[in-house]
């Protein structure tokens, strides 16, 4: 397949790379871009594992192709914050100890991440909705809900659930 030149902007950087048109947003990013933060899961849209934002919406990059995220926005778990600088959700799931081995849970704050903007105070149902594109096989999920709870208290502390 001829490769097709391709600009995206990632955590505020712009990128230009050529690929192949079949390449995944999931490849793009971990093998030519360096963004190891985003997780490959199953590489067919299961388990969450590589959830990124891309122009505002939570997306399993394994089911993006490269060119349909040509011109785009995207975010990965390093984009919200860092070890000095944690984002409210990062912050909540190490104080709460949402994640046990870790490796789902960029994917679990970018979901987070996207609900939380869509609805800054989820009901606990809500929040299960939410996540149902994420799995997890280590937590149980109790502190994970717990996490997005304090999340969301943080980063809204005057709404309230609907």
């Amino acid at each position: 397949m001829e490769a097709k030149t391709i600009k995206l902007t990632v955590n505020g950087c712009k990128h230009e790379l050529n690929t192949a048109p079949n390449t995944t947003l999931l490849r793009a990013l971990r093998d030519q871009l360096g963004y190891s933060e985003v997780k490959n899961g199953c590489e067919s849209g299961d388990c969450g594992a590589c959830t990124v934002i891309m122009d505002g919406k939570a997306v399993n990059s394994c089911m993006v192709l490269i060119w349909q995220a040509d011109g785009s926005e995207i975010t990965t778990v390093s984009g919200l914050g860092d070890v000095n600088h944690p984002h409210p959700i990062q912050q909540a799931f190490a104080d709460s100890g949402a994640s046990q081995c870790g490796y789902c849970t960029p994917g679990m704050v970018m979901s987070t991440y996207a609900l939380l903007e869509e609805n800054p105070h989820p009901t606990e149902e809500e929040i299960r909705i939410g996540l149902s594109g994420n799995l997890c096989r280590c937590t149980g999920y109790g502190q994970i809900i717990e996490a997005i709870q304090q999340a969301a208290e943080v980063m809204n502390p005057t709404g309230g659930q609907k």
